[in-house]
């Protein structure tokens, strides 16, 4: 059994939708468990608990929003202790951007490198107004993640 947990945090629901759509894509690949987590609940456990990551955050003053980087403070001293299960952990991002987002973007790749996590994927970004679109390659980004999980490719 694959285990994928989706971390997010939502104030519109824009990310929110996206996280559900990560959700169905990656629950669409056989034998696979998906744990679905606003950032505030996210702990340590849950992440040496799953093979595959995925971080959801809309862009907050050009950065990810105050809670993932909560839940990133709050994981990453303990996570040390574990890193023969933190070191390239697969993990991809989506962001709910009102500009480009590639400011959250890039700070939580830059925190991802800390913990020695792998990005498996390119992130979604869906740029001011959420669409269909968005929402389907957030089902192929949960895929993706999943499926490579799975395979043992990751």
């Amino acid at each position: 059994m694959t285990k994928i947990l989706i971390v997010y945090h939502s104030q519109t629901g824009n990310t929110e939708k996206m996280a559900q759509a990560v959700a169905e894509g990656a629950r669409s690949i056989e034998d696979t468990e998906v744990v679905v987590k606003r950032a505030a609940e996210a702990t340590l456990d849950d992440l040496l608990a799953v093979e595959g990551l995925a971080v959801g955050t809309p862009e907050n003053f050009g950065y990810m929003s105050g809670m993932v980087k909560d839940f990133f403070d709050r994981t990453f001293y303990p996570a040390q202790r574990y890193a023969d299960r933190i070191f390239r952990k697969p993990y991809v991002v989506f962001v709910s951007a009102g500009n480009d987002g590639t400011g959250a973007l890039t700070s939580i790749e830059r925190i991802a490198l800390g913990y020695k996590f792998k990005k498996v994927y390119e992130p979604v970004i869906s740029r001011k107004k959420l669409t269909g679109e968005d929402l389907e390659r957030c089902r192929e980004l949960g895929k993706i993640l999943a499926g490579g999980c799975a395979a043992g490719i990751y």
